[in-house]
């Protein structure tokens, strides 16, 4: 059986008091009750404090650049999809710098699952507008106010048929973590956008803040199946935000398109060093 102790303790450079310590509780929570062992995990990771989260467990990773998240973690489970493939990225990361990759992404549909840690503001960089600021905060640079519209990230991965779609939020750690157990175990590429609160440099989108608005999405009473109502129910912000399962549904997925993958992971394939050089001497 594996134990909170498998993934380690580590010191962390996060704030005090920052949303990522809930999103690791809960990531922590959800692997050792699924019984996922640190040698089956591989998290990918861009730039950014939701970028030093794999830093902080004994598993496998690979940090990589600024809004490129998402290609390598992709090429991970292809080359061994035996292997249980996360994303962790920020919504600067993900949604500005990295907007492409998330929308092709989805396109393609790999069986990993994506964590963006979406706490409204640039942190690492010191407190810059991200997509997903609201409009009219003042950031550092922004001194009149946000002029852009909030970017919806449900909103558009649901208008394309997202596999899996979920919001969960850092200071509900039971119920973040209920949300990436579902995410993981969904075959297909599974979102879960995860409301975190900056205590630094975000001093409108607070625990408290989330706390008063955020309400949980009924299993009985909202069909996730359902693309038109979850896509008017991710719309809904302010007053009320809603969490949970959004949106889901079966595709194809992709790694499961390659034939050669159904012997075996690519890893244990033999290597032919011929054929590549048939194809590089084609472009000569």
């Amino acid at each position: 059986m594996v134990s909170i102790d498998d993934y380690g303790n580590f010191e962390t450079a996060w704030c005090p008091g920052c949303g990522d310590f809930g999103i690791l509780k809960a990531l922590k929570k959800a692997l050792v009750e699924m019984d996922k062992s640190p040698d089956e995990m591989l998290l990918v990771s861009g730039i950014g404090q939701s970028g030093k989260l794999p830093h902080y467990l004994n598993c496998n990773l690979f940090n990589g650049l600024h809004g490129r998240t998402l290609p390598p973690a992709t090429g991970a489970k292809v080359v061994n999809h035996e292997l249980t493939v996360m994303a962790i990225a920020g919504d600067g990361d993900c949604y500005g710098e990295g907007g492409n990759h998330f929308i092709h992404a989805i396109r393609r549909n790999p069986d990993i699952t994506l964590l963006v840690h979406d706490n409204q503001i640039y942190g690492l960089t010191k407190g810059q507008a991200s997509p997903t600021t609201e409009k009219g905060m003042t950031t550092k640079i922004n001194r009149e106010g946000v002029f852009n519209s909030r970017f919806n990230p449900l909103s558009l991965a649901i208008s394309q048929n997202c596999s899996f779609v979920a919001r969960g939020f850092a200071g509900d750690i039971k119920h973040l973590s209920e949300l990436i157990k579902k995410a993981i175990e969904h075959k297909g590429f599974s979102l879960v956008d995860i409301l975190q609160p900056c205590v630094t440099f975000n001093h409108l989108n607070t625990f408290k803040w989330y706390s008063k608005r955020v309400y949980k999405l009924e299993v009985d009473e909202y069909p996730s199946n359902d693309a038109v109502k979850a896509f008017e129910k991710s719309l809904e912000w302010g007053d009320r935000i809603p969490l949970g399962v959004f949106y889901v549904n079966d595709r194809p997925v992709f790694e499961d398109g390659f034939s050669m993958l159904k012997s075996g992971p690519l890893i244990r394939s033999e290597t032919k060093a011929g054929i590549v050089n048939e194809l590089i001497d084609g472009f000569m």
